[in-house]
Order: C-alpha cells, then sequence, then structure tokens
C-alpha cells in the first residue's frame, strides 16, 4: 500500500503473511528433494577413501600417484606457454601486415598519385560554369531538334537576336525550321508588340507569347488537387500563346509524315524566358527558373505531349565584342564577377531619357548614376548599418528589374525591311511550309487582345544597339578554365619541387652542424655569469667624471653628531 506522503510504497508485509510464505518455501523445497531422491540425484559429493593402510605397496602408490599429478602439471603449464607463444606470433605478423599496408609512400609514388588524380578530374568533371561547357550543350540542343524556337524579349527583339546563331540553323537547308517567339509581352505598348510582329514575321514565323511566372506545381498530383478544387489560386499571371503554339507544333508533328516524335529545341540569350515558356507549357515546374540569370546549365528534355518534346538549352554566349549596354543586358559579367554591377548602370542610364527614369522609379532629380542609386536604395529600403545606402545591393536589384519580367521598356523597331545577309525570301517561304499561317495569325491576334499592355506613357523608350552577336564555336572562347587549371597544376608541382629543395638544403644544414659539432666550441656563459660579463663590456665602454663620484650631497645623514 503506498502512503499518501512518501515516494514509494512500503515493502512490509503482516506476520501471517510472512510466515505463510515461509512455509510454501519450505513445503517447495521438500518437494523438490523428494523428486531428486527418486531419480537418483544427490547435491553431497562423494569423499574419496583413499589407499587403505592395508593394501600392500601403499608408498610407492602414492609416490607413482603424486608423479602422474606432477607430469600432468607440467603437460598443463606446456599447453599454456605454447597457447600464449602462438597468440604473440600472430599479434606481431598481423602488425608486420598493418605495417606493410600502411607504409608510408615514396616522394616519387606521391608525385605520379598526384599528377593522374589532377588528369582524372581535368578529363573526367568538366567544369558546368564554363563557357565552353554552355557552347557546347547549347551545339547539341541545336543538332538534336527538328525545330528551333529562338525566344525574344519583346522590349528589345532586335537585340536578342544572335545572327550566329539563326545562321547556323539555316545552314543544314531546310532540314531545320526557326521560328521567333515574343515573349514578356505584357510589358510593352499594343501598338509597338504590333509593329514588331509584322516586322519580324517578313523573316521567320513568328508566336506571341506571355509566360506563366507564378507556377508553383512541382508533380502532377498537386496539379491534379489544384484543378479538382475549382479555384485557382496557384497562379495570378495567365499564361498567353500556349494553346496557338502547341496546336502549331502538334499539326507541323503530324504533317511530317514519320513516328518520331518532334524536338523543338528553345535557345536564346540570357533571361528571356525560356525555362518559364516549357514551364507554362507542361503546366508544371519542369525546369528551374528564377530572378537570377543563367540557371540553365545543360540541356534537358521534356514530354509536353505524345508527339512533341521540349529541349531546354542554356543561354547564348554573348561576344565581348559587343557594346557595353548589350553586355549589360545580355551576357552573364556581373553574375560572374567580370563586370561591377554599378558600371553596367551606369552604361543603361545612359541609353534612356532621365525623366522617364524618375517617373518610372519616383526619384528625384539626379546628376549622376550613383547619386541615382542612393536615392534608389532609399526608395526600396536597401540601407547598411547606420543608414548608409547600399549602392551595390541597389544596382544589381535595378539590373534585375530590367532583365527580369518587371521593368516596362520598348525599342522602336527599324524603318528598313531588307532581310539579313544570311536569309532568302526562298528561305523564307522554306520556313512556312508545313505551318498551318492562318491559324498562328488568329492565334496571335486573340493574345494581343487578351493580354494586359502597360501605355506607352509609363514605358521607358530605350535605344537598340541591333543585333547580339553570340559565340557558337568552342574555338573562339578562350581557354580561361584550362588555363586555370593547368597553373594550377603547375603551382603544385613547383611547390613540391620546392618542398624537395627545402628537405635536401635542410639535410645538407643537419650534415654541416653535425660537422662543425665535432670541433670545440668555447663555452657559452648563462644566467648571472652572462649578465656579468654584459655589465663588465658596459663599464669599459662607459666613461664619467671622477668629481661627480667623490662629491657629497649636502642632504646626507651624518651619525656622528648628535642632533637634539
Amino acid at each position: 500500500m503506498k502512503r499518501p506522503k512518501l515516494k514509494k510504497a512500503s515493502k512490509r508485509v503482516s506476520c501471517a503473511q510472512r510466515f505463510k510464505i515461509q512455509k510454501k518455501v519450505r513445503e517447495h523445497h521438500r518437494k523438490l528433494r523428494k523428486e531428486a531422491k527418486k531419480k537418483g540425484i544427490s547435491k553431497r559429493v562423494k569423499k574419496d577413501i583413499g589407499i587403505p593402510n592395508s593394501a600392500p605397496f601403499k608408498e610407492e602408490i602414492l609416490r607413482e600417484a603424486e608423479q602422474r599429478k606432477r607430469e600432468l602439471d607440467e603437460l598443463k603449464e606446456q599447453n599454456r606457454l605454447a597457447k600464449t607463444n602462438e597468440k604473440a606470433q600472430k599479434r606481431k605478423r598481423d602488425k608486420e601486415a598493418t605495417k606493410v599496408t600502411t607504409e608510408p609512400k615514396s616522394k616519387k609514388q606521391k608525385k605520379q598519385d598526384k599528377k593522374t588524380k589532377q588528369k582524372l578530374l581535368r578529363t573526367s568533371n568538366p567544369n558546368r560554369s564554363s563557357k565552353r561547357f554552355t557552347c557546347r550543350e547549347l551545339n547539341k540542343v541545336i543538332a538534336a531538334s527538328d525545330v528551333i524556337v529562338e525566344v525574344l524579349d519583346a522590349r528589345d527583339p532586335l537585340g536578342c537576336r544572335c545572327p550566329e546563331l539563326e545562321e547556323a540553323v539555316l545552314k543544314h537547308e531546310g532540314n531545320k525550321k526557326l521560328m521567333f517567339l515574343l515573349n514578356k509581352t505584357d510589358l510593352v505598348p499594343k501598338d509597338n508588340l504590333n509593329k514588331w510582329l509584322q516586322c519580324l514575321q517578313k523573316e521567320c514565323p513568328t508566336i506571341v507569347f506571355k509566360a506563366s511566372t507564378q507556377i508553383q506545381d512541382r508533380t502532377v498530383e498537386e496539379k491534379k488537387k489544384r484543378m479538382a478544387n475549382g479555384v485557382d489560386h496557384s497562379r495570378a499571371g495567365e499564361a498567353l500563346g500556349h494553346a496557338c503554339l502547341l496546336e502549331l507544333l502538334t499539326d507541323y508533328a503530324s504533317t511530317r509524315g514519320t513516328e518520331n516524335m518532334l524536338k523543338v529545341g528553345i535557345v536564346g540569350f540570357p533571361s528571356t524566358g525560356k525555362s518559364s515558356l516549357i514551364n507554362s507549357l507542361k503546366g508544371l515546374r519542369a525546369c528551374h527558373a528564377g530572378v537570377q540569370r543563367g540557371m540553365t546549365k545543360s540541356m534537358q528534355e521534356v514530354h509536353i505531349s505524345k508527339s512533341v518534346k521540349m529541349l531546354d538549352s542554356p543561354g547564348i554566349i554573348a561576344s565581348p565584342s559587343n557594346p557595353e549596354v548589350t553586355l549589360a543586358l545580355r551576357s552573364l559579367q556581373v553574375e560572374q564577377n567580370e563586370q561591377n554591377p554599378l558600371e553596367a548602370v551606369k552604361t543603361l542610364l545612359k541609353q534612356c531619357e532621365q525623366h522617364e527614369i524618375m517617373l518610372q522609379y519616383n526619384v528625384p532629380n539626379y546628376r549622376n548614376s550613383l547619386e541615382f542609386l542612393t536615392y534608389f536604395a532609399k526608395k526600396r529600403g536597401l540601407m547598411q548599418k547606420g543608414g548608409v545606402p547600399n549602392t551595390e545591393l541597389a544596382a544589381t536589384t535595378f539590373l534585375n528589374d530590367w532583365t527580369g519580367a518587371k521593368l516596362s521598356y520598348h525599342t522602336k523597331p527599324p524603318e528598313s525591311s531588307l532581310l539579313p545577309p544570311y536569309l532568302s525570301e526562298t528561305m523564307v517561304t522554306e520556313m512556312q511550309k508545313g505551318l498551318n499561317m492562318d491559324k498562328l495569325k488568329r492565334g496571335n491576334d486573340q493574345t494581343i487582345n487578351r493580354v494586359k499592355c502597360p501605355n506607352p506613357a509609363s514605358s521607358i523608350g530605350f535605344l537598340s544597339k541591333g543585333p547580339t552577336a553570340g559565340m557558337l564555336n568552342e574555338t573562339e572562347i578562350p581557354e580561361e578554365k584550362a588555363v586555370e587549371m593547368a597553373m594550377e597544376g603547375e603551382a603544385v608541382e613547383e611547390e613540391e619541387e620546392e618542398a624537395e629543395n627545402m628537405e635536401e638544403e635542410g639535410s645538407e644544414l643537419e650534415e654541416s652542424v653535425e660537422v662543425e659539432e665535432e670541433e670545440p666550441e668555447p663555452k657559452k656563459t648563462t644566467g648571472l655569469a652572462a649578465l656579468e660579463t654584459q655589465s663588465m663590456k658596459v663599464t669599459k665602454q662607459v666613461t664619467f667624471n671622477a668629481d661627480l663620484a667623490t662629491r657629497q650631497d649636502d642632504d646626507a645623514y651624518d651619525f656622528n653628531t648628535d642632533f637634539v
């Protein structure tokens, strides 16, 4: 029974209960003894009676028994020693084996191992962020696809065109089709969009498109759940033009007469919306897409339907011979730390009217780009400790507005409608073969009517610098990463040679020290003796006046006089 104020219950029992337990235990033991007696089992050990005194030759028998016991003891000791020796030898063998396996390698062996590892790293692990790798992946997409869709930013379609890419596609003599796709059409005035559409349709079939940037479904199950709910809260910006593009591609795939799937390569400069286009057609987040430029590093296949397959590609590498404005918008120099974002903002502001920038960002009149960035940082709340505006962060956000799907600016289409030198009228008609141009025109008109375009007064006028030159051949790209790897390998080899030289010099120094130690050396004084010798040397050099030493101070106390 547990008492209320105690943590544990008491083990005390009544006397009657204790005696009852003891009685039961006695009965149980008695029962066990009785059963053991019946079976003939007894715990008592029979006493050895030994050799009786009446037995003849008793002393000899005892002597023999003692000798036998001694021999058994010696045999046991020998067996014990043999076992210990065997264990010791086994331990020794194991130690020798471990020494052989863990023996330090020689210097030459270490050198060879390092060189082989470096070679394997150079050959087997290509750098995915290198320009040569992205160029290789882009060429893979062009070679594998049947239709090449060049994605153009509707704000500057001419600046997003790459003549080298278009020429490489048209060289296949009708085996590959080239199409233009105007993306981000909701950031351009409607009149400007119509003019650009008329201008581009004279060269290649052009599709007006607006990608959805807010697709949150990652799997088909999530998409089915969202569609089953009836209300679509996951995407505020709906994709426009995707139905027209899919119908056009499926019709062309059916007219080809082959059972193979139609492979459509999506190409373009960074941040034109290639991955967002594929995600909008798929209805899922199949490719990585975001504000940051250059997120796609390699080729990726996405099945859109039974007859159409999309190939996502990394962005085209802009040539360094382009103007600074084009490099700021089309290249990844800022992301690769090759250019300062402040300089990129400075070049962009020179191509725009100052009053339009002031109205767009609601900032006061500024004298230079740095002053604009300080106003912009204060407006956006991009401040450092102590209330100092963070101009670098303001510059990166400003660039993200221009390259992302946020800022509204437009460029004027060219007045002359001349074809480029690599394109002819026969090629234009050949590109339109197999495509339903009437359906394409109707789809573009529906997309333009549905899209919400900004007011021309709220859009910034931008001066385009023409097409952007790109690099498609790996030979044109300088071997930056390869040079760096070679330099690293040379540096490692130089360090190893220096270490070897230092070790050799150290061994020579040790030998010289041993030789010098054999010669007798003068004993060095330490402690107080050394201090005395130093003081003696100092006293020899220092001169002093003897009159000052013999002079007595007036204030000195004289013990011979008595003071009363």
